[in-house]
C-alpha cells in the first residue's frame, strides 16, 4: 500500500488513532498510539521520533534521539481497541542519517531479504513458523531474597482431575503428553482457538488451523507461509492475538518453552525455502527429492546450530527443553520425514512445497533476528558448498549410546549459546545483515539473564541440598 492507500484506508474506516508498531532486541513488541488528526502523507515518509534510551540494549541517554520510519505494507486495524485504531509496523533509524538502525530487529530482517536478492542465489526466502504455547487460568511467581517459586493452574489441566468444584468435576481432560488431539469436551479450548483463528483472518492474516498440542493446556495455531520480513510481523501479530483473546477470556498466555515441569515443551519448528525466478531453488534429485543448494543449506544449520540457538532459543527456560533423550529436537542430524533430528524434510508431493525445517527453534525467539540467522546459516552453506554428511534415517531417540555419542548436539544452555555466538559470528555479518555492535549489545542483554538465572537459587536444590 502506498501512503495515499492508508490514508484513504483511515478515511473509509473513521480511523480515530494510528498505532506506530515496533520490536525491541528481546523480540516484545512496543507501541507508541498518535491521533489520526497529525497523520499525512509526509508523516510516512519523515517518520516519528522517540527516545531510544528507553529500550533495553539501544541507545544511550546522550544519543537517545530515534526515529520510526512506517512500512505501510504492514497495516492493519486493531481488534481490540475500543477506539478505531490502525496498526502499522515500523523500522527504526537514525535520523540524522536516515540510515537503519544496527540494532533494530525489524532492519535486520529487511536487510537479511536485501541480502539475499545480492547473493544471486535466490530472490525469495519464505518462512512458514509453527508457534506453539500454554493457556492457563491462574499464574503466579515470586522471586524474593527469601521467597523463589511459581504456580500455575487451569481447569483442564492434567493434574486437576480429582480437585472439587463448586459446580462439579466434569473428569473430562487430556492426560500428561495427552492432547494430541482428542475433540471436546476433552479438548476445553475449542472455541478460544477458533476466536483466535478468527481474528487473525479478518486482520488480513493468512492462516489455515488450529489444534490442542501435546502437553496438558497446550495450543497451536496454524500460519501459512510467507517472506521474512512479512512472516515475522505475523509472528509478532499472532502472540499479540493470542494474548488479548485469551485475557478477553479470563485466561493467561505463556510462550515460554517449558513453564510446567514433566510435559512437553512449547517449540516454533520453522520451515523454509528459498525462491528464484519464481522456481523452487530447494526442489531436485539428491535426497528426498531435495537440490544440491537446500543439502548445503542444510549443512549450514548444521554446522552454526549452536551459535543460532543465540537467537532461535534464547531463554534459559529454553534449554529445560532441549535435553537429550526427551521430546525436543537436539541432536545436530536431518532426515525426510523423520521428527528426532534437528532438521527434517517434510513429505510432499510438489516440487513447490519442498522445504527444510528447523525444529529446534522456540517461540521465545525474536523472529526477526532468529528468522535472519537460519537464513545466514543456509546461505553461508550454500556459499561454502557446506556437506550435511547423510541423512539419518533411524529413530534417534532410540540409538545405542556408541552411536549416539557420534551426533554432536545443540547447545545446552543459553550461556553455551552466547559463548558460541561470541566464537562463530562472521557469517551473520555477511552483507551488514547483523553488524558487531548489533551482537555485542545483544550479548550484554541475554548475560544479564544468565547471570540473573545462575544468581538465584532454585526450590529444587532446597530438596535435594537444604539438609546436606
Amino acid at each position: 500500500m502506498s501512503a495515499k492507500d492508508v490514508l484513504k484506508l483511515i478515511k473509509d474506516e473513521e480511523v480515530e488513532y494510528v498505532d506506530v508498531r515496533f520490536t525491541d532486541p528481546r523480540g516484545k513488541l512496543q507501541h507508541v498510539t498518535l491521533i489520526v488528526d497529525i497523520i499525512d502523507e509526509d508523516f510516512f515518509e519523515e517518520g516519528f521520533m522517540f527516545d531510544g534510551s528507553s529500550i533495553a540494549g539501544w541507545k544511550s541517554i546522550d544519543q537517545s534521539d530515534m526515529k520510526l520510519i512506517p512500512d505501510t505494507s504492514s497495516v492493519y486495524i486493531d481488534p481490540f481497541y475500543a477506539e478505531k485504531t490502525l496498526c502499522v509496523h515500523c523500522n527504526v533509524v537514525e535520523p540524522d542519517t536516515g540510515e537503519p538502525y544496527s540494532r533494530d530487529p525489524r532492519s535486520t530482517a529487511t536487510k537479511a531479504e536485501a541480502y539475499l536478492k545480492a547473493s544471486g542465489i535466490g530472490d525469495t526466502a519464505y518462512f512458514g513458523p509453527e508457534a506453539e504455547f500454554f493457556v492457563f487460568d491462574d499464574v503466579r511467581y515470586s522471586v524474593a531474597m527469601n521467597k523463589v517459586s511459581f504456580e500455575v493452574d487451569a481447569a483442564d489441566a492434567a493434574w486437576n482431575t480429582d480437585t472439587e468444584y463448586e459446580m462439579g468435576n466434569s473428569g473430562h481432560r487430556p492426560g500428561v503428553k495427552g492432547g494430541y488431539f482428542p475433540v471436546n469436551p476433552t479438548d476445553a479450548a475449542q472455541d478460544l482457538r477458533s476466536e483466535m483463528l478468527s481474528t487473525m483472518k479478518r486482520m488480513g492474516m493468512k492462516v489455515d488451523k488450529h489444534h490442542h498440542e501435546v502437553a496438558s493446556c497446550q495450543h497451536e495455531l496454524g500460519l501459512i507461509f510467507s517472506s521474512l520480513t512479512d512472516q515475522a510481523d505475523n509472528i509478532q501479530k499472532y502472540k499479540y492475538v493470542i494474548h488479548n483473546v485469551a485475557h478477553a477470556y479470563g485466561k493467561s498466555v505463556t510462550f515460554m518453552p517449558k513453564p510446567i515441569k514433566g510435559d512437553n515443551g512449547t517449540g516454533m519448528h520453522v520451515n523454509m525455502s528459498i525462491w528464484k525466478g519464481g522456481k523452487p531453488l530447494f526442489a531436485g534429485d539428491k535426497y528426498a527429492d531435495l537440490s544440491q543448494e537446500a543439502l548445503w543449506f542444510i549443512g549450514g544449520i548444521l554446522k552454526h546450530a549452536k551459535t543460532l540457538n543465540a537467537f532461535t532459543n534464547p531463554a534459559t527456560n529454553s534449554y529445560k527443553r532441549l535435553i537429550p533423550g526427551f521430546e525436543a529436537p537436539v541432536l545436530r542430524a536431518y532426515s525426510a520425514r523423520n521428527r528426532s533430528g534437528c532438521v527434517r524434510i517434510p513429505w510432499t508431493e510438489s516440487p513447490k512445497a519442498k522445504r527444510v525445517e528447523a525444529r529446534f527453534p522456540d517461540p521465545a525467539a525474536n523472529p526477526y533476528l532468529a528468522f535472519s540467522a537460519l537464513l545466514m546459516a543456509g546461505l553461508d552453506g550454500i556459499k561454502n558448498k557446506i556437506d550435511p554428511g547423510p541423512a539419518s534415517d533411524k529413530d534417534l531417540y532410540d540409538l545405542p549410546p556408541e552411536e549416539l555419542a557420534d551426533i554432536p548436539t545443540v547447545c545446552a544452555s543459553l550461556r553455551e549459546a552466547l559463548e558460541s555466538l561470541e566464537a562463530d559470528h562472521d557469517f551473520l555479518l555477511a552483507g551488514d545483515v547483523f553488524t558487531k555492535d548489533q551482537i555485542e549489545g545483544y550479548l550484554a542483554l541475554k548475560w544479564e539473564e544468565v547471570y540473573a538465572y545462575e544468581h538465584t537459587p532454585h526450590p529444587v536444590e532446597y530438596q535435594m541440598y537444604y539438609s546436606c
